[in-house]
């Protein structure tokens, strides 16, 4: 008897010592990185990893930010998605461990007096049953199924938090990129009154001089369509204005409200570039790092398929008392338990185990597709947002120049007009140029804004965990009043 639990305890342990993992072992794939970016900068210092949306020196921005950290329904939603993975994690590393359980009933019974063992005469039928066990079951992971298993929990897990943490750089860019556009219409809002305005006066001075006969009906006809032209841009912005703000209010997770003003556009500061080679943003930025943790479930998933192919073990056992009366249910008698060991294995599955293993290696490289894709577009956007910054900046300059001309441009015009030199044509063409051309210098304004906005966005880098750390821990931005806008040029 004891040599025979010597053999089956040896068996069990070298069962145990030849246990593997089949399948294939992740190996991140090389990708090939650009040298250098399209665009250089002179060193500086790091600002990849401090909160770079106080640099634009506007503590109503900084407060929006806070608030949208704290109350964004985005964040909410991924973090809960997070703790769903973590619990199939939990789930799936379980199957490790032995399995115990437990099961107590007491029933009244009536055996059947003509059945196939037929009761003696003058034998009670009825009688009680009292059934009381502990139970447990192992399953020994012996080809590292549940071990795949759980190593695609794991990365199931990391990929939704940097899913997560991509949500809190699309809230942090979101709120400052929409702030700015909210700037920028406030400011060609103000254009716009002040341009409508002007032309009010214009208009009521050529209707006298109409009257009088020193202009004709096709020149008052000229400055009416310029008034009507400035008035019609007012109610479209201040409409774009109203949507600007409900976006805010949706990124801070509460209704549409009058949100608070801060600095003018063109009072903001240029927050500064951050640095850091093309190969540093396959450690820093969340989609990259979620398409690998995606990659590294996928080739797990493999290995978790093909261990079908192998037999499994498992380990069962049972104790308790059976007793047909409750007042010697615990005693020795009573006593029933049961060990057993049992392996099962498939035979003939028709395909059904080989189209698992097909599919999961169809999973794996599309994954792998997918890793290649989404870094080369973080590559392709850094270089977008890095370009953009520098054009942006000298095509402000520009439009700024031509601006300051085609104002000049303007007064000159009315000058010669006012002295009889020219027709109001000449002028009228002067400061609808000019009109135009202010409304598009202060969107090129706020475009190069945007642009460094971007360039944060797509490098990544340690400001997401700084901002991270504020969700659930900000403060609500005061409703205030709005500030008056003050011109830009």
């Amino acid at each position: 008897m004891r040599r025979g639990r010597r053999t089956l305890l040896a068996t069990f342990l070298a069962m145990l010592a030849g246990a593997c993992t089949v399948g294939p072992d992740y190996v991140k794939p090389q990708v090939a990185a650009p040298q250098a970016w399209r665009i250089d900068y002179a060193q500086a210092a790091d600002v990849a990893n401090t909160r770079w949306w106080e640099q634009f020196g506007d503590p109503v921005l900084t407060d929006l930010i806070d608030s949208a950290l704290k109350d964004n329904r985005d964040l909410v939603i991924a973090a809960a998605r997070v703790d769903g993975f973590i619990g199939a994690l939990v789930t799936t590393r379980a199957q490790f461990y032995p399995q115990a359980s437990f099961n107590l009933d007491a029933s009244r019974n009536r055996s059947s007096a003509v059945g196939v063992s037929p009761l003696p005469p003058g034998a009670d039928p009825y009688f009680n049953l009292y059934n009381g066990a502990l139970g447990a079951g192992w399953q020994l992971d012996l080809f590292g199924r549940v071990r795949r298993q759980t190593e695609a929990a794991q990365a199931q897990v990391y990929a939704t938090e940097q899913g997560r943490r991509g949500v809190v750089l699309s809230v942090v860019t979101s709120m400052a990129a929409t702030y700015i556009g909210l700037r920028a219409l406030d400011e060609q809002l103000a254009i716009s009154r002040q341009t409508a305005r002007n032309n009010a006066d214009t208009l009521r001075i050529f209707e006298l001089r109409h009257k009088g006969g020193v202009v004709s009906k096709l020149e008052l006809a000229q400055v009416q369509s310029q008034y009507q032209q400035a008035l019609a841009a007012i109610p479209q912005i201040e409409q774009q204005i109203a949507a600007q703000e409900n976006l805010i209010a949706l990124l801070q997770g509460r209704n549409p409200y009058p949100v608070p003003r801060g600095k003018a556009i063109g009072e903001l500061a240029i927050p500064a570039i951050p640095l850091g080679l093309p190969s540093s943003l396959l450690e820093r930025r969340p989609d990259i790092l979620q398409a690998e943790q995606t990659m590294i479930a996928a080739n797990a998933d493999i290995g978790a398929a093909r261990a079908l192919y192998y037999p499994q073990f498992n380990l069962t056992g049972s104790y308790g008392s059976v007793s047909a009366a409750f007042s010697n249910f615990l005693s020795g008698p009573a006593v029933a338990w049961t060990i057993a060991a049992g392996l099962a294995g498939p035979l003939f599955t028709a395909g059904s185990i080989a189209g698992q293993v097909q599919a999961a290696e169809a999973g794996s490289a599309q994954a792998l597709a997918l890793y290649q894709q989404t870094v080369f577009n973080a590559f392709r956007e850094t270089n977008d947002a890095l370009m953009g910054s520098v054009k942006k900046r000298d095509e402000a300059a520009a439009q700024l120049q031509r601006v300051k001309a085609l104002r000049e441009y303007a007064r000159l015009s009315r000058v010669r007009f006012n002295n009889g030199y020219a027709g109001y044509i000449e002028t009228l063409y002067a400061e609808n140029e000019l009109f135009s051309a202010e409304l598009a210098a202060v969107r090129t304004y706020a475009d190069q804004y945007t642009q460094i906005v971007n360039v944060y966005k797509s490098m990544g880098g340690g400001w997401i965990d700084l901002a991270d750390s504020l969700t659930g821990a900000g403060k609500t931005a005061p409703l205030g009043e709005r500030t008056r806008v003050q011109p830009l040029f």
